[in-house]
């Protein structure tokens, strides 16, 4: 009898067992059967639709690339223009203040110049006289003349150089044509007031007589 039951026990499990596997192997069999429908399904608008959004998406990379490379463009110009403007605002604040130091004092200076001029008629005027207390008066006239010449000499004025010369519209101004025989036309012959530059800029012309024959 115990053998009879025992023997029902293990029938019934091993008819459990092949029940378990069959469903197992049914899932399975059921999951590739999906798989392989799924895989006839895919259909070639399925294909071109998936080709297209790639390419949209290239492209749209493609387009923000561009985008950043440009704004990167227009930044480099910009800041090579700024760069060049900071040069340039640089040269002209040297050049300025060249200015300022060279010419600075130019209205001062040209203010002096008739000063100059009074002492250097003085000194012709009573240069010629025999009277000692005059001549002493000449002599210390000449010698704050020559202060004075030392003064502007040192803060860049210098006479133009006139008697001698060609003339030169840049320096010179024509205050009058002589003939002259030995003379080339053009040449000065005679200075009616000197004239200065200040650094090399003009301050005074020189007013002249000059030679046409």
């Amino acid at each position: 009898m115990t053998e009879t039951v025992e023997s029902k026990k293990e029938k019934e499990e091993q008819a459990s067992e092949q029940a378990a596997n069959g469903n197992v192997s049914d899932g399975v069999k059921m999951a590739e059967e999906g798989r392989e429908m799924s895989d006839d399904n895919v259909t070639e608008s399925d294909v071109e639709k998936h080709s297209e959004e790639s390419r949209e998406s290239n492209v749209e990379e493609l387009n923000k690339k561009s985008k950043t490379e440009s704004e990167n463009e227009d930044f480099k110009k910009k800041f090579y223009y700024l760069a060049a403007e900071m040069e340039n605002m640089k040269r002209r604040t040297s050049k300025e203040k060249e200015n300022l130091i060279k010419f600075g004092n130019e209205k001062i200076l040209s203010a002096l110049l008739d000063v100059v001029d009074n002492l250097e008629r003085t000194v012709q005027a009573i240069g010629s006289e025999e009277d000692e207390k005059i001549k002493n008066i000449a002599n210390g006239i000449k010698m704050v003349h020559g202060q004075f010449i030392d003064v502007l000499e040192k803060n860049g004025l210098n006479t133009v150089e006139a008697v001698g010369k060609p003339f030169d519209p840049r320096f010179h101004e024509a205050m009058a044509h002589q003939p002259m025989e030995g003379k080339d036309d053009d040449e000065i012959i005679s200075e009616y007031q000197k004239g200065y530059v200040l650094n090399g800029r003009l301050l005074r012309a020189s007013k002249v007589i000059v030679v046409k024959n």
